[in-house]
């Protein structure tokens, strides 16, 4: 399939470019002048393969679903609805895209397809839109999305809420040592140039650094800005993201966090999915894709080779030996009461509690530890820059 950019009128008359794929451009043009359009032109999309797929918002996107399951509440036809909020949506980004699922639905296209279509949007979404298609209950489907996304949005705020203190505390002592290697300390070098006394190590180590710092900073700074461009793009790779991965799960105290963190996600997410009516390998395998750590999507797709060969779900998680013991137990209770799905939720709720508990514990720590650091470096600065001062006074005595 190749991506075309289609210039084409509707019936009222309003011209617009849309992006289709298509296996020819003769397929596309008739495509919409079936569909009752004007087509205008019909050309390879410019730049499309090294382009990158643009991401909706999540909170446009949720206030858009939550508009869009009223108007269908409300006895709208789905191309109706989907027309009036690409009409109203104010968001340029999301407004193009629901034009593009518009027309694509207006051809016969059906809704999941079309949202698949457009590349950035969340995979939870386009499945669930899928399950609630073929089970013939998309409102149920949508508010169950809606919820799960909710929840979701409101742990993520919170934990990153907990962050901001420590963050502008990092940021505050780098700032710091920046202005005392780049401003105090040149000028304690001038001083010290004029006087001609010797000078401890320390002191001369200081103002060596200063002087460096002054005359190479710029490139210091281009070298750094490099480092971390490329070891941000590295991280886009698989080998990156799998020893990003390992790193994060690793590190003592903030690795448990991160893992209670990601089986609450897709603990949630899988329960969204089989409330939604999606049998359970399909479930496993989208909500594999849908979460970020690398080390337990590998551990999902293992353990649903175990579950297309009968094995019961929490023991096939078990046999993997990343997810945490407590989870399979409350899994395998879930598995055994029929009640998987309300299991799933509880095992989501129980962890990202843990994990609100377990961070603000952490953040308790680090951020004294942040301001000792910050303390001890600027007294070292201090007595280095003002020994040599409190060694003339005491010759002068």
């Amino acid at each position: 399939m190749t991506e075309f950019t289609i210039r084409l009128a509707d019936e009222r008359g309003r011209v617009q470019e849309q992006t289709h794929a298509a296996a020819t451009a003769e397929e596309l043009r008739a495509r919409f002048t079936q569909a009752g359009y004007l087509v205008y032109s019909v050309r390879p999309r410019v730049g499309f393969a090294g382009g990158s797929t643009r991401k909706v918002k999540l909170e446009p996107f949720l206030i858009y679903n939550q508009q869009f399951l009223t108007l269908i509440r409300a006895g709208l036809p789905i191309l109706s609805s989907l027309e009036l909020l690409a009409k109203r949506q104010k968001n340029p980004v999301l407004r193009a895209q629901l034009e593009d699922v518009a027309a694509r639905v207006k051809t016969g296209e059906s809704i999941s397809k079309a949202f698949e279509a457009q590349g950035g949007f969340p995979l939870v979404y386009t499945v669930t839109l899928l399950a609630g298609e073929r089970s013939g209950n998309l409102e149920e489907v949508l508010q169950r999305y809606l919820d799960f996304q909710r929840v979701s949005l409101t742990f993520r705020k919170k934990l990153k809420s907990s962050l901001i203190y420590p963050v502008f505390l990092i940021i505050m002592v780098i700032g710091l040592l920046i202005f005392l290697i780049t401003f105090v300390v040149p000028r304690f070098a001038q001083l010290y140039d004029q006087l001609g006394t010797k000078l401890p190590t320390p002191t001369l180590l200081l103002l060596s650094l200063g002087k460096d710092v002054q005359h190479y900073g710029i490139y210091i700074g281009l070298a750094l800005a490099l480092i971390i461009y490329f070891i941000v793009r590295w991280t886009k790779t698989d080998s990156g993201a799998n020893f990003v991965d390992r790193v994060r799960i690793g590190t003592p105290g903030l690795g448990q966090v991160w893992l209670k963190y990601q089986v609450g996600l897709f603990s949630r997410t899988l329960a969204t999915l089989l409330t939604g009516g999606l049998p359970l390998v399909p479930s496993l395998e989208t909500a594999a894709r849908s979460i970020e750590s690398r080390q337990i999507s590998k551990a999902v797709y293992t353990s649903v080779e175990g579950v297309r060969e009968g094995q019961g779900l929490a023991t096939s998680l078990e046999e993997t030996g990343v997810f945490p013991e407590l989870s399979v137990e409350m899994i395998e209770v879930g598995e055994s009461t029929g009640a998987l799905p309300a299991m799933l939720n509880s095992v989501a709720e129980f962890f990202e509690e843990d994990v609100q508990t377990q961070l603000s514990a952490i953040m308790s720590l680090i951020e004294p530890m942040i301001l000792v650091v910050m303390g001890v470096v600027v007294v070292i600065i201090l007595i280095a820059l003002y020994e040599p001062i409190f060694s003339l006074g005491n010759i002068g005595g």
